[in-house]
């Protein structure tokens, strides 16, 4: 291999490594910062405050006597609040006798219990208000489908379209659309279209109802390429439309997901449209176990590409409570999600493979960023609602397992013992560094 043919690789590794530390960093600053600024409202004074670790190569200190500062492995972030032992916590003995009664209540160990609980509680939630924010500002920024129907803009398509932008669509094949926002029901109507390569659609265009064609309402193009899937690996993008399967015309994306379905997992030959150039390409459906409306799972072959509308709906802006209340919606189900995944890799229900490590989530990074900046900014909200979560986890080392130590100090009237402390910390840490491993042996040997 000659080095021509390594720039392109070297390249998607960097944008790679970019995306994925760009990410991380929002989230942990986010998160520290969390912990930091209830602290500092609760009384608790902070000596660091550092994204990243290693060696500092950049830092200043601010008035309150905090030093901000950058380090080299922008792999996390700590907060090393007064009396701590290190940037983990623990209390600093020498640093805590030294100190007059009066200036111990502005440590960590030395503050009420109160103070501590909401000082570790900060951090995961405000990953969650970071996810809530940023989902409501992409609702917004996206709007929600106009009623009646409206044609927004058309994605190109090999075959001839007759609607033109603006046009309200009125009936397809003789049947009015019932209301974009009831899913179910749009689901069903689409279902009882016939499926033909062409249908009518009566559309009013201007003051006049008019019949043109178009083509199939839900045709085989990519609306979306999911990261790591076999159709991001085979190099899909955003708008390539499918024509045919194992030498077989396509119209419908279901005719996509019977023919992906029925292979079992066997080589697919397709020809993609895009840009007005047929591409020739070969891939190989992936097993997937997809979530289902009673919390279930259910293991299907997918190829990694999201279908839709041959046109985009035009759009209006939502209120502001109800583009928050679709992004705490939004917030939740990524929790509910995780929590469901999780307990049915536990029991086995479905494929450990679906737990990414670090690696994984580079690529998912990098695949989202190069998607677009939206897509890459609703990847971090994704993944600071994981992260948010994530830390709650009863684990010591974690912020759940601490707030388990003040519950028991809540009911016991007293703290651990620092003996039963470090057992249960080393304990922690080796979870949590085992997750870790198995993750990114995940990412590695998985398919």
């Amino acid at each position: 291999m000659d080095l021509v043919t390594l720039i392109p690789q070297f390249g998607g590794l960097l944008w790679t490594l970019l995306a994925f530390i760009v990410a991380l960093s929002v989230i942990v600053a986010i998160h520290e910062y969390g912990h930091y600024i209830v602290g500092r409202w609760s009384g608790i004074d902070a000596d660091v405050f550092s994204l990243g670790f290693g060696p500092v190569i950049y830092s200043r200190d601010d008035k309150r006597g905090t030093r901000w500062q950058i380090a080299l492995f922008p792999l996390g972030g700590y907060v090393k609040f007064r009396g701590d032992a290190n940037p983990s916590g623990g209390k600093d003995e020498a640093a805590m006798s030294a100190l007059p009664e009066n200036e111990r209540r502005r440590t960590m160990n030395g503050a009420p219990l109160w103070a501590r609980a909401a000082t570790v509680a900060a951090g995961p939630i405000f990953n969650f208000i970071l996810s809530i924010l940023v989902f409501t500002g992409v609702f917004m920024a996206r709007g929600v489908v106009s009623e009646p129907i409206t044609v927004g803009d058309l994605r190109p398509l090999p075959s001839v379209q007759e609607l033109e932008p603006g046009d309200e669509i009125v009936e397809i094949a003789g049947v009015s659309p019932p209301s974009f926002e009831a899913a179910a029901d749009f689901e069903s109507f689409l279902d009882g279209l016939p499926t033909e390569p062409v249908l009518d659609y009566t559309v009013r265009r201007g003051e006049d109802e008019i019949v043109v064609e178009g083509p199939y309402v839900y045709p085989p193009i990519a609306t979306s390429v999911v990261p790591r899937s076999a159709a991001d690996d085979a190099g899909f993008r955003k708008g390539d439309v499918i024509l045919t399967i194992d030498g077989a015309d396509v119209f419908a994306f279901d005719q996509l997901r019977e023919k992906v379905e029925g292979s079992e997992g066997a080589p697919l030959d397709l020809e993609i449209w895009r840009d007005g150039e047929v591409i020739e390409t070969t891939l190989t459906p992936r097993r997937t176990d997809e979530p289902q409306p009673d919390n279930s799972f259910r293991t299907v072959y997918r190829i990694g590409i999201v279908g839709g509308l041959f046109f985009e709906p035009a759009t209006e802006t939502p209120g502001p409570w109800d583009a928050v209340s679709s992004g705490v919606a939004q917030t939740g189900m990524i929790i509910e999600g995780s929590i469901s995944g999780l307990w049915h890799m536990i029991t086995g229900a479905i494929s450990t493979c679906n737990l990414s490590g670090p690696i994984g989530i580079a690529e998912t990074s990098g695949s989202m960023a190069s998607q677009g900046t939206t897509n890459f900014i609703w990847f971090i909200a994704v993944l600071s609602t994981a992260v948010g979560l994530l830390n709650l986890f009863p684990v010591p080392v974690l912020d759940g397992g601490h707030l388990c130590f003040y519950a028991y100090e809540a009911v016991s009237g007293r703290p651990p013992s620092d003996r039963a402390l470090k057992v249960l910390m080393s304990i922690g840490l080796t979870l949590v560094l085992s997750l870790m491993v198995f993750g990114i042996t995940n990412d590695l040997f998985c398919p």
